[in-house]
This record gives structure tokens, C-alpha cells and sequence, in this order.
């Protein structure tokens, strides 16, 4: 029944039939179900409207219509009624008449300019605003009409259950007339098609985002202004990249013209940055104000809450997926945030504890004297300054209070550090087993920083995303340019995607991350810190129903495989989840649901059994006892839908279960099958504790992809981070080598991106990446005349290495560029 499509009549055609722009109709469909429906989505735009006139009508209220003097008591009131009378002043009296207060404002230009700039903004917004709307409304019609979900119970469906009828309503309306059925990754490559390109190029670290300064070292400056006007440069502002929002322009898919795309890219960045000089006084203005208005009474409530964490903007593109929606990323990194905080609590400085308590001891005695001689007499409020003294030692002293730490709270921050990696899925290399270390806690601190810092860099970034962008992004653009050649490919149905976001690991994939031999990738190609492989899985379990492409599946079925080699060695070593006293105490005090308590005792049984044994031991004492908790999983996936593609690849583990999880499958097995007797509650129900599962199972598996990262770093320590082999003939492992020859030190292996500061030799402009990769994406396949550099070497752009030894292998003419500007380029369809 898959390939069978209900014929609609050319005159009563479905609404939704040829949908011509999908990007923006699955964007919004997955929007409006964030949003919790359209009624909330309306008002919640109904008062952003109104929030705006409210921060300019009251700040240009207090700049021009308020006496200052009288407020602050400056100038005495003239009551000539009473004169014997006592002056009590009132809120009025400080406020100016109408006519006075309309004369300052006409007489201040600067403050007429800016309010004709907030008007015109605000005209624009409006439009925008009823434009929404109208679009809205036909996704409200859209849910109600065609995926029968009322806008009530929507909150209460999963992303998964709304995909499911999007794929099923394409079979009988076609809303895509390009293909006949769609896919879970099609929709997902529509909602997520730009944000899969700042996913790739903050991975391949090719934005100017982290930053070594004198003072401070390595730093990361990414706000939402700078984000933005990546956006603007790169996808839909004025000259961008793409024609439209799925189409890559022609001349940017040919590498013939390279340099003048590349001349061309720089310009625009110039004059954008030019731009954003032009506007920062706006724009900081408008940054203060709105801080001002939305922070202040948090801190005045809650003076600690500045003092709290969020996850950095980088940390959010650093830690995401490949296809993974704003609201999975949500989750996920929330399910990480109280183990984040406990482990920077941790570091803590014990000086500066010492100092916060007494600070903290002298500002309370000398607030609970003025507390007590308020009650006694409360006429003490109207002595000056003393309420400004009692707010500010209150908030004196709940700011100490941050700095000192529980002092129930135990130092084991290795183990933390673990509960972290199941939740956020990527952690460099070099983090483990240095989680003790300040550097290490530096560096996470970049992920997760103080809100503080976040609104100090909001404040800041007017001022310096210009000089981001004229200093640091205009001599990448030949770089960027190269990028968006290399790495994009046509999906049919879909358009002009990124490469990384179809998760090949053939063309993508690190030999470090399980693909060794799998992965035809040169080190130019391949996804750093094993987002590839980890994205596979994590959309792989996300959407059980998807169906992998066979080189996917073939990789699903091998670390499957594994899962089960590894877990029956555990279980013939009687070593999985043992019934010590530790172990069942840890177990008993376990409050959160079963998933979580699964990663929990996996976590607590592996520091547990492992004080006495080497480190090698222990690398394989983890890495079983991850292998056992995931077989745990298997009778909950065979209870799944058939039609799984994560399923189906590999085979179900066999044996007995680990007795920690056997409670958990005993419970959950019903919870994963969906009956379709039940009603809409008990399956919305069972949706969410599917969702539940799933999330703990990409979480156990990150935890077993990061142990066998681990061990193959171990058995191949002499590699670099980016794992060059002898093969990789390019200029910086010659020169390691010959270091090595000398005697010479060997860096650190860190990972690529927290990379050192090396300097690097300037690429030839007439190198261009001709490798096997571009053949099939966009290359040329004609042969032409090879033309190499007297050197076995050849720098290519984005710090790729041309691999002579390969090429040496697997000879492939390389064309002139010149000769590109003849040939049509070569698009893949997938």
C-alpha cells in the first residue's frame, strides 16, 4: 500500500496539494506545535507587539515628563493653600503637565529620531505580525482539517505522532508533487536546512567564533546578533548564497569562478559590517533598555539568578545534532543542566568561599540591627538612605550566598562529568580523566556559562560583531565559499542540502568513531568529534519508523553487534550491575523515573567497581556494563513496530538481562507498544514514555560510542586528533613526523574544536578540492590535464590536505580550473 496514491480530480484538488514553499510550511507546522497551538502563539505575538511600544512610550515618558528635582526632594512643593501644613509629597507631583512635557519632547531631536526609527520598526513588525498570522491560520485549518488534531489537545502530542500524519496526509493530498511518498528526514531536512549548514561549519570550525585575546586566552563570542548576521550573509539577506530557501545559486555549485564568488562574498560581508557600525548606536540603545527592563526586577526578586547558568549559544550549535529540532535540543540539554551545575559548583574557589562568608556575616549583622530597629519603630524607614541600605545588603548578602557552596556537596567530578556526556552526547577527548582540572572546567564553562556573561555579551555584541565581520569573517570567505561547493547536495524532493546532514557516514565519517573501513572520507570530509555518527544514531532512534539508506543501516548493524559482543562478556564475567551494599543503595535512592535511573546505576556501577582496577580495566569495566544496558533495550525495540529501520538493521540481543534493568523492561515493554484499542489519552500517554525510552537509549549509547572512541585513541595514541594516517601526506603530519624524528615534543591530542592556535601556511588560490567527494557532489567528471605542485603535498582550502597517497591508490585526474567555467556541474541525486 506504500506506493499507492489517492487520484484527486483536477477540479477538486485538495488545498494542501502542491505546497510550492515546504521549508516554510513544515517550519511553521513544527512552530505552531512549540507554540502550543495558535491561540497561544497569537497572544504571545499579540504582547511582544505591545512590550515594544510599552519599553519606547516609558522610556521616552521618563526622559521628558518626570521632575526630577521633586522626586528626589531637590525642590520644595509650593502648597500655597496650606502653608503651615506639613508637604507630603505624592507620584503626581512629580509628573510634568502634558503641554511642558510635549515641549521637551519636541525639543529634543535626537529623542524625535528615535522615535521616528521605533515607529517605522514597529509599522514593519505589525505587518509582519498580521502576514503571520493569515499564514497561521492556515496551519490552524491544516491540523484541525487534514491531520485531525484540535488545537486543545495538540500541546499533548508528540513532534513524532504530528510526522506520522504529515507522511500519511502526502499519500492522499500530495503536498510535495516531486515525490510520492515522503520521509522522516525529508521533513526533517526542510525545517533544518540552514541551521544543518551552521551545525557543519561550526563543527568544521570555519566561523570566526573563538577568539585567543591577551588576558583572557581562548574565548568563544557568538550572540544572537552575530548569529544573525551569519544568517543574513549566508542564506536569505540581500546578494546571499542561495536564490531561495532550497536552491544553492548555480555559480556557487561550479569551482571556476571561485575567487571572483569569493572577491564578491567579501564585499558584501564589508558593507554588511558597515551596516551594523551605521546601526549600533540603535542597536545599543535598544540592548540596554530592553536588558534593563527585563532584568531588573528578576534581580531585585531573585539577586542570586544572575548568578545561575544557561547554555551558551555555542554550546547549543556545538552540542546539536545533525536534524535534530529546537525542541529535542531543548530537552535533551535540559536533562543535563543540574549535573552541569553540580560540576561547576565544584570549583568553587575555597579563598574566595572564606571571603563570601565573611562579607556575608558582616553585611547580616548589620541588616538584622536595621530590621530590628524597624520593628520597633517603623518611622526608621524614613531616615535617608536607609532603605537603599537594607535592599542593598540584602542584595550583597544573597550574592555571597553563591559563592558558598553546600557544604553536603561531594567533589567527584569525573563522575559528573559522565552524567553530562549521556545527556549532551559530545565532550572532547581531552576532558576525560582531566575533569579535575580548572582548564577543563574553563573550558565547559564556554558550553555553560553565567547569564550574567550572556547579557554581557548581548550588550557588547553591537559593538563587536562589526569587527567580527570585517576582521575575521571577510578572510574566510574563499573558505566559505569552498564549503558551500564542497558540502552541498541535491536531494530529490527536498532541494540543496548540506552533505553532513545526510549522515553518510561513507562520505562523512571519522575512522575514529566506529567507521574505520566504512568511511571513503579525507580528513576535509570528515565530521568532527563523531557528530556523523552520533547524529545517525540519535535520528536513527528518534524515528523508529525512518528506513536508513544501506550504508547507514550496515553501520546500525555493526554497532548492534558489538552492543552484543560486549554484553556477553559481561555477563560471563558476572560483573554486570552487581548486588554489593554500594550498588543497591544507590539503586534504592533513586527517585527519578527508570530510564534515568538505568543511566544512573550504570554510571554508579562503573565508579563503584572500578577503584581497584587499572585504567585499561576500567575503560572495558565501562564499556561492558554500557554494551548490558543497552541489550537491555532489545525486547523493548522488538515490541516496537516492525517497520523500524533502527530494528530492523543488526540482530536483537539474545540471553539473559541485566537484573539492575530487568524492572525497568518488565514495565516499559507495554509502555513501548502502542495499542490501537486504547484511547487518544493512554496513546498520548504511552507517546511520552516512548519519547522517554528513546532518549535514554541515545543516551546510553553515547556513553558506549565515547568508550570505544576512547579505547581506539588508546590503541593508536601516535595519531593526531584529526587522525591522520601514515597515508595523510599532508604538510603538518610531515612536519610531525619529522619532530618526532628529532625527538622533538608531540602536542597534546585535543580535540578539533578546542584546536591550538597553529599557524598555518597560506593555500595556494588556484588549489582546488578535487577529491572523490566533490566527483560525486558536484564535481567535474570529465578528466582533464593534471597539473600538480612540485611538492608531495598540497594545501586545499578549510584547512584540507590533499592525500597523495590515496590519490596514488585510486588515480583521478584533477581538471584546471579554468576548464570548469565550460562544464556543467555535476549534481548528486539522492
Amino acid at each position: 500500500g506504500g506506493d499507492l496514491l489517492v487520484h484527486v480530480p483536477e477540479g477538486a484538488k485538495s488545498p494542501w496539494h502542491h505546497i510550492e514553499n515546504l521549508d516554510l510550511f513544515f517550519s511553521r507546522i513544527s512552530f505552531c506545535r512549540a507554540r502550543n497551538g495558535f491561540t497561544c502563539m497569537l497572544i504571545g505575538e499579540i504582547f511582544e507587539l505591545m512590550q515594544f511600544i510599552f519599553v519606547v512610550a516609558f522610556t521616552t515618558f521618563l526622559i521628558s515628563c518626570v521632575d526630577y528635582d521633586i522626586l528626589f526632594a531637590n525642590k520644595a512643593l509650593n502648597h500655597s493653600q496650606h502653608p503651615t501644613e506639613p508637604i507630603k509629597v505624592t507620584l503626581p507631583d512629580a509628573f510634568l503637565p502634558p503641554n511642558v512635557c510635549s515641549a521637551r519632547i519636541q525639543a529634543n531631536s535626537f529623542l524625535i529620531c528615535i522615535l521616528v526609527i521605533a515607529g517605522v520598526f514597529w509599522i514593519h513588525r505589525l505587518v509582519k505580525f498580521i502576514y503571520n498570522i493569515c499564514c497561521y491560520w492556515e496551519i490552524h485549518s491544516f491540523y484541525i482539517n487534514a491531520l485531525k488534531i484540535p488545537m486543545s489537545t495538540l500541546p499533548y502530542y508528540t513532534w513524532q505522532e504530528v510526522q506520522a500524519r504529515i507522511v500519511q496526509i502526502q499519500k492522499e493530498h500530495q503536498i510535495c508533487i516531486h515525490k510520492k511518498e515522503l520521509t522522516e528526514l525529508d521533513i526533517y531536512h526542510r525545517i533544518l536546512r540552514f541551521k544543518n549548514y551552521m551545525v557543519a561549519m561550526v563543527n568544521k570550525s570555519l566561523l570566526p567564533i573563538r577568539f585567543r585575546l591577551p588576558l583572557l586566552g581562548d574565548t568563544v563570542f557568538y550572540t544572537r546578533g552575530l548569529k544573525y548576521n551569519f544568517e543574513l550573509i549566508f542564506f536569505w539577506g540581500p546578494g546571499s548564497l542561495f536564490e531561495n530557501e532550497w536552491s544553492l545559486k548555480a555559480e556557487y555549485k561550479r569551482a571556476g569562478n571561485r575567487l571572483e564568488l569569493a572577491e564578491k562574498l567579501s564585499t558584501r560581508i564589508l558593507w554588511i559590517g558597515i551596516a551594523n557600525f551605521l546601526l549600533c548606536p540603535l542597536i545599543l540603545i535598544w540592548q540596554i533598555l530592553y536588558a534593563f527592563f527585563s532584568y531588573t526586577e528578576i534581580l531585585k526578586r531573585e539577586p542570586g539568578s544572575l548568578g545561575a547558568r544557561c547554555w551558551s549559544l555555542y554550546g547549543r550549535c556545538y552540542l546539536r545534532h545533525f536534524n535534530e529540532l529546537d525542541h529535542e535540543l531543548h530537552s535533551r540539554l535540559s536533562k543535563g543542566y543540574k549535573p552541569a551545575s553540580k560540576y561547576m559548583n565544584c570549583f568553587i574557589s575555597p579563598l574566595l568561599t572564606i571571603v563570601a562568608k565573611n562579607v556575608a556575616f558582616f553585611a547580616g549583622s548589620i541588616l538584622a540591627v536595621l530590621i530590628a530597629l524597624t520593628i520597633y519603630d517603623e518611622d526608621v524607614l524614613a531616615v535617608e538612605h536607609v532603605l537603599t541600605t537594607v535592599t542593598l545588603l540584602g542584595v550583597g548578602i544573597t550574592v555571597c550566598r553563591s559563592f558558598i557552596p553546600d557544604q553536603h556537596l561531594v567533589f567527584c567530578p569525573e563522575q559528573l562529568l559522565r552524567v553530562i556526556l549521556a545527556h549532551i552526547h559530545y565532550m572532547p577527548d581531552h576532558w576525560q580523566g582531566n575533569a579535575h582540572r580548572y582548564e577543563t572546567r574553563d573550558e565547559f564553562a564556554q558550553l555553560f556559562q553565567y547569564k550574567a556573561v550572556f547579557i554581557l555579551e548581548e550588550l557588547l555584541s553591537p559593538i563587536i560583531t562589526p569587527l567580527i565581520l570585517i576582521i575575521c569573517l571577510r578572510p574566510k570567505s574563499l573558505d566559505i565559499v569552498d564549503f558551500f561547493r564542497n558540502f552541498t547536495v541535491e536531494v530529490v524532493g527536498v532541494g540543496d542540502t548540506c552533505s553532513f546532514a545526510q549522515m553518510d557516514v561513507r562520505q562523512h565519517g571519522h575512522p575514529a568513531w566506529m567507521s574505520a573501513g566504512k568511511t571513503e572520507a579525507s580528513i576535509y570530509q570528515q565530521a568532527e568529534d563523531g557528530k556523523t555518527e552520533l547524529s545517525l544514531m540519535h535520528f536513527a532512534i528518534t524515528n523508529p519508523k525512518w528506513q536508513p539508506p544501506r550504508e547507514s543501516t550496515a553501520f546500525i548493524g555493526f554497532l548492534k553487534e558489538r552492543v552484543h559482543r560486549d554484553s556477553s562478556v559481561a555477563l560471563a564475567q558476572q560483573a554486570v550491575l552487581p548486588e554489593n551494599a554500594l550498588f543497591s543503595s544507590i539503586q534504592s535512592l533513586q527517585s527519578e523515573s527508570e530510564p534515568h535511573s538505568l543511566i544512573a546505576n550504570v554510571i554508579a556501577g562503573s565508579s563503584a567497581l572500578g577503584f581497584h582496577m587499572s585504567r585499561d580495566g576500567q575503560a572495558s569495566r565501562h564499556l561492558s556494563e554500557v554494551a548490558s544496558a543497552l541489550r537491555s533495550f532489545s525486547p523493548l525495540q522488538s515490541a516496537q513496530q516492525p517497520s523500524s529501520g533502527f530494528q530492523a538493521s543488526g540482530r536483537d540481543g539474545e540471553g539473559a538481562q541485566p537484573r539492575g534493568a530487568s524492572a525497568m523492561t518488565a514495565s516499559g515493554a507495554d509502555a513501548r507498544t502502542v495499542s490501537s484499542g486504547s484511547s487518544a489519552w493512554e496513546g498520548q500517554l504511552q507517546s511520552m514514555i516512548l519519547s522517554e525510552y528513546a532518549s535514554t537509549e541515545m543516551s546510553l549509547h553515547a556513553l558506549y560510542m565515547h568508550e570505544l572512541h576512547k579505547q581506539h585513541a588508546q590503541l593508536e595514541p601516535e595519531r593526531h586528533t584529526w587522525h591522520r594516517r601514515e597515508s595523510d601526506e599532508s604538510g603538518e603530519s610531515a612536519h610531525e613526523e619529522l619532530d618526532t624524528q628529532r625527538g622533538g615534543p608531540v602536542p597534546i591530542p585535543r580535540s578539533a574544536s578546542y584546536p591550538f592556535s597553529s599557524p598555518r601556511q597560506p593555500a595556494e588560490e588556484t588549489a582546488t578540492l578535487q577529491t572523490g567527494f566533490q566527483r560525486r557532489y558536484g564535481g567535474i567528471t570529465d578528466p582533464g590535464t593534471v597539473h600538480r605542485a612540485p611538492s608531495h603535498f598540497s594545501r586545499l582550502p578549510l584547512g584540507g590536505w590533499a592525500e597523495d597517497g590515496q590519490s596514488a591508490r585510486h588515480p583521478e585526474p584533477v581538471p584546471e580550473e579554468s576548464s570548469e567555467d565550460e562544464l556543467p556541474p555535476q549534481i548528486h541525486k539522492v
